[in-house]
């Protein structure tokens, strides 16, 4: 089931997010994220983006939100996406259902273009992505931790 995220949802969305940060390079992100933290970024990114919420036997087990991409006006109809699953629900349609809701919801509020930045090498994001009608229009290296 799809839902409107809460901020109670924080501590569920930071288990999932921490360990994409802690398994891999794709968050961009090098150290876990609190709890309180969480509570902050979903309360000012769902004030002005659609947040969405996958509710499976009463737990959370994925989300997506659309964010600003930039701060200047000329960006004001474009958003970068994000999208997470719980490692235990991965390679199900999940993501698409979740992404293909977050479009509609960003096309109603107005948006004309949604970026997502995918880390080099994850072709399931990329093919999913591509599924969805994004095209892929630049390229950056992954980065690597610095010893």
């Amino acid at each position: 089931m799809i839902r409107q995220v809460r901020t109670d949802d924080a501590t569920a969305i930071a288990s999932i997010y921490n360990g994409y940060v802690t398994g891999s390079n794709i968050t961009f992100e090098e150290e876990p994220v609190t709890v309180e933290e969480m509570t902050s970024r979903i309360a000012g990114i769902s004030a002005g983006f659609p947040y969405l919420i996958w509710v499976e036997d009463g737990a959370v087990k994925g989300y997506c939100y659309a964010h600003a991409w930039k701060e200047r006006s000329a960006y004001r109809y474009t958003a970068e996406t994000t999208v997470y699953l719980s490692s235990d629900i991965t390679g199900r349609d999940i993501k698409a259902d979740l992404m293909r809701r977050l479009i509609a919801e960003c096309k109603e509020m107005g948006l004309k273009v949604l970026i997502a930045c995918i880390t080099e090498g994850n072709a399931a994001s990329n093919a999913l992505h591509e599924s969805l009608g994004f095209r892929q229009v630049s390229r950056c290296p992954a980065s690597r931790k610095s010893d």
